[in-house]
């Protein structure tokens, strides 16, 4: 990353708002995927917090991409949020998500109005009506506008990833892929694959995914086991952050399962290495 400093530093983030500061900020305090991914570009973050899914106490390994959390500075979780903590540090930024309409996620309104009337605070956009590479774009600029250097190695390497995973799709009998979320032994939600940016960008790449019937729930239809097996996948995805139960042998023995985080930290490194994983798996189907 470059050392220089720039004056008057200014980033329009996805609500629209020009976010300044009088230099380039350099301690950063992000949500845990989003700083995994500015670490992938070279910024190592000052701290990190979760949201209200997350521990309030330990970060979730699952969410953190390449990211050493040995020694990292986490400010909680959700309402959890120490807010006085997160001042203290004294960051420079903040950056948090939106699932859109602006509304900031993983901390609570009247704490993210506070934070924003201390500091600059830039929020992206990660919801369904974004498309993978966009998402990756944007934080991507950020990036960059706070001194990251291009990885031209990064890129390369995600390209041969796509094209690898569209030449497994392609050589395969179409499998039947079921992106899920356990939620007990009574219960699992099913992803509606157009709903979350990765999965349509799978979708895209060739990648069968198993569409549940139209229902309740945006980015979920919530069902029973037995339902879901009915749906015959070949292989299931199935979500391993820490608020998830265990898949264990619901779905009846014999399933190939592939760990998926439905908040994987945006950057080109983290998916080329999901994108290796499935054509993996697609190649060891195939035989």
């Amino acid at each position: 990353m470059a050392q220089d400093t720039v004056r008057d530093w200014e980033f329009t983030d996805d609500r629209g708002h020009l976010v300044r500061a009088a230099h380039r900020p350099s301690r950063v305090v992000a949500y845990l995927p989003t700083a995994a991914a500015l670490h992938d570009h070279g910024i190592r973050p000052a701290g990190v917090f979760g949201s209200a899914h997350d521990d309030p106490a330990v970060p979730d390994p699952a969410k953190s991409g390449g990211l050493p959390l040995e020694g990292l500075a986490y400010f909680g979780a959700g309402s959890a949020l120490d807010l006085d903590a997160l001042l203290a540090a004294r960051p420079d930024l903040v950056v948090a998500l939106t699932y859109g309409g602006g509304q900031v996620y993983g901390i609570d309104p009247e704490a993210a109005k506070h934070l924003e009337q201390q500091l600059p605070l830039v929020v992206l956009d990660v919801g369904g009506g974004h498309d993978l590479a966009a998402i990756r774009d944007r934080l991507t600029a950020l990036a960059r506008s706070l001194g990251a250097t291009e990885q031209p190695a990064a890129e390369d390497e995600l390209a041969a990833a796509e094209r690898r995973l569209t030449e497994a799709a392609a050589a395969t009998a179409r499998p039947r892929v079921l992106a899920l979320s356990p939620a007990g032994p009574d219960s699992v939600h099913l992803a509606r694959p157009y709903a979350w940016p990765d999965l349509a960008a799978l979708a895209g790449l060739g990648v069968g995914l198993v569409d549940p019937a139209p229902g309740q729930g945006a980015n979920w239809a919530t069902t029973t086991w037995p339902e879901a097996a009915a749906l015959e996948p070949d292989l299931v995805l199935t979500d391993v952050r820490s608020n998830a139960s265990a898949l264990g042998d619901a779905l009846g023995q014999g399933v190939r399962t592939l760990p998926w985080n439905p908040e994987l930290p945006p950057s080109a490194r983290q998916h080329a290495r999901v994108y290796g994983e499935l054509a993996d798996a697609l190649e060891a189907a195939r035989g």
